[in-house]
């Protein structure tokens, strides 16, 4: 099987390429990556499988090393947030390494530091969201609670509330249409405010006549017994809102998957499964997950954090006889990376604000992307031609069907990756990912065959 870099209408789509054995390998891995993206809601949660499924395949933590040889599997982890894994290759380090390198986290509610209050005789959650998203869409669906509180005494509690069947959901109720005259003459972006993201959590209260707030303090009475949380833990929590439901099949083909946080960790579980699938890479090769790409890649646990560089300095220093800060920069310098991260698809609603010559379409191939940014490639990493031809050779070797894809038409509007920040050392870095319908939004939806070739776009670049 060839690529199909072609994007306009009439190519073929993938599937039709594939054999029969490829085809089942298809469904299988979909299969496997559903069940990932509706247990890993959360940054936390991610790393925590990836951690699982690393230790799995063989990696130990890198501080159990103190010298690495060819072959040798390792990973480190940073707040719970981040994760870097490597496969130690047979060449020089100085020769530079593989990376590919996506993000764990996605669009969602934050619980406020104080959330919890009681008005109109029902207890209410305030949120802050997070990322980019569409506020309307966030309001009459069920949502689930996942985080952490860390209590005074330093002790790490798991809260994890609306994903059983058994356990209630949350939901932030929508205004009537009877009464939404004003709001539905609002611009789309200014028809719910973000303080109106507040999320209803109980309608029971207490029987004592000594409370005041008594449906508020009936929500605390629960958190306390079921979790040990009281109302002052709340400013030493991490609480998430996100979708109460699981990825499901769409289509009646089953051809394809729907589901939350898919930007970005149909990325992250595609390169999980690449760098655990390969073995003795010539070059040492590298899985970066980051935090807070979102918003920016700030904080210690983002990209633009030192924990990358960190991590290859610890790999040099047990690999490099003589290690120096110099053998760090040419390692770097001398590298090539993938930025593992999604795309927009072509959608038949609304074709009009994607390029159709340069628009990807779900179900023919990952993505290369030369350039994201915005208006006059503001923020762009843009690919050096020399590396897209290096990564188009590679790909057609290992036949992994590509195409090509831009972020929608010029000043329609765009947006960025890590790209660029991998770049600041030096190396060649390309974008390449998965085409998702409704990217951002709390059901995004991606073809099988896309994630299928993802995964063995990034297992080729690795091993190669």
């Amino acid at each position: 099987m060839t690529q199909d870099v072609k994007n306009q209408s009439g190519t073929t789509p993938v599937w039709t390429r594939l054999n029969d054995s490829e085809k089942e390998e298809v469904m299988g891995l979909a299969g496997e990556y559903r069940q990932f993206i509706s247990a890993a809601k959360t940054e936390r949660e991610t790393i925590e499988l990836a951690v699982k499924t690393a230790q799995d395949r063989g990696f130990v933590p890198l501080e159990q090393k103190d010298a690495l040889q060819p072959g040798e599997r390792v990973f480190a982890t940073w707040r719970g947030k981040c994760m870097a894994l490597a496969i130690v290759g047979s060449e020089p380090l100085e020769k530079g390494i593989n990376v590919v390198g996506a993000h764990v986290d996605s669009p969602r509610l934050d619980l406020k530091p104080q959330p919890l209050y009681e008005e109109a005789d029902l207890a209410m959650l305030k949120t802050q969201y997070y990322g980019g998203i569409k506020k309307y869409h966030w309001v009459g669906i069920p949502l689930a609670l996942h985080g952490v509180v860390v209590k005074e005494d330093g002790r790490v509690l798991k809260v994890v509330i609306g994903e059983r069947e058994t356990e209630p959901v949350f939901t932030i109720a929508d205004l009537l249409p009877h009464l939404a005259r004003e709001q539905m003459e609002k611009k789309m972006a200014e028809g719910i405010s973000g303080e109106a993201l507040s999320i209803l959590a109980g309608g029971l209260p207490v029987t004592s006549n000594e409370v005041r707030e008594k449906i508020k303090q009936a929500v605390l009475d629960y958190l306390n017994r079921e979790y040990g949380v009281q109302e002052e833990d709340f400013i030493s929590a991490e609480i998430e809102a996100v979708p109460a439901w699981p990825a499901r099949d769409v289509g009646v083909d089953g051809s394809l998957v729907g589901g939350y946080g898919q930007d970005d960790r149909v990325s992250v579980y595609t390169t999980l499964k690449a760098i655990a699938d390969i073995s003795n890479p010539p070059r040492t090769a590298v899985a970066l997950f980051v935090d807070k790409e979102e918003i920016g890649s700030t904080g210690n646990t983002g990209m633009y954090s030192t924990f990358f560089t960190n991590f290859v300095a610890e790999l040099a220093a047990r690999i490099v006889p003589r290690y120096s800060e110099l053998v760090l920069r040419r390692t770097l310098a001398s590298s090539r990376a993938i930025s593992a991260d999604v795309n927009a698809g072509l959608d038949p609603n609304y074709p009009d604000v994607m390029d159709k010559l340069n628009a990807a379409r779900l179900g023919h191939g990952v993505v290369l992307t030369k350039y994201t940014g915005a208006a006059g490639k503001k923020g762009a990493n843009d690919a050096h031609a020399e590396f897209m031809g290096l990564v188009r050779h590679l790909f057609k070797r290992h036949g992994v069907a590509w195409q090509n894809g831009l972020l929608g038409k010029v000043d329609q509007g765009g947006g960025g990756t890590i790209a660029y920040l991998l770049a600041l050392h030096g190396m060649d870095v390309v974008d390449c990912g998965v085409p998702l319908l409704g990217m951002h939004s709390p059901f995004e939806v991606a073809h099988k065959v896309d994630i299928y070739m993802a995964y063995r776009g990034y297992r080729a670049f690795l091993g190669g």
